[in-house]
């Protein structure tokens, strides 16, 4: 199947206290730090998922993109395929902070357990009930190339009916999200032009 026969189903952006899909604004919020902000979010979408306030600031990032991209989706086999460039550095300073403790650190299972970057992934497909493949890569800026590759092989293999990829990418209060689902119908074509429209677009 050729490249040109997968399309971007749906596009999710979080940047600027701006959560939108597919164009559209769907909330703002005027909160200058991340955590009121995505607080603010998680209660807007109504999202009642307990678990979410013990996760990293990445991981939050990344399940309310998802949130907003995949709710009332049932497809179970979609894989997971994200990126960023500071890994879970935001986290491992935290977990860094904690050991180094003159007065006596110790490692923090509820962080400790957030200083890998896939982490994120697992939060989400334990909310979607997700049981495909995923992948986290680390880049220097978001890279539509190997995105897409990586997303077309998993699709033309049969390893997934369908693929949730982007961006996804949180430090020191600085963030920056762009997910999207890639599956046989969808609203744009799936090429890497797109993408990169899609994700300078303000």
């Amino acid at each position: 199947m050729n490249r040109s026969d997968y399309h971007i189903k749906s596009y999710c952006r979080i940047r600027d206290g701006k959560i939108s899909k597919d164009g559209e604004l769907l909330f703002s919020d005027a909160s200058e730090e991340f955590p009121a902000f995505i607080k603010a979010a998680y209660k807007y979408f109504e999202t009642d998922y307990s678990k979410f306030f013990k996760m990293d600031n990445l991981s939050k990032l990344a399940f309310m993109g998802a949130e907003v991209l995949l709710r009332g989706n049932d497809e179970e086999n979609t894989a997971l395929i994200l990126s960023n460039r500071a890994s879970s550095l935001d986290t491992d300073r935290k977990h860094q902070a904690a050991i180094s403790n003159p007065k006596g650190g110790f490692a923090s299972p509820a962080v400790f357990v957030y200083t890998l970057p896939n982490i994120c992934m697992g939060e989400i497909s334990i909310r979607h009930k997700l049981y495909s493949e995923n992948s986290f890569f680390i880049f220097a800026e978001f890279n539509p190339h190997l995105l897409s590759d990586y997303t077309n092989d998993l699709l033309e293999t049969g390893k997934a009916k369908e693929v949730l990829c982007g961006w996804v990418d949180y430090d020191k209060n600085k963030y920056d999200a762009f997910l999207y689902v890639i599956s046989k119908k969808g609203l744009l074509a799936h090429n890497t032009e797109e993408l990169t429209k899609l994700y300078r677009t303000k």
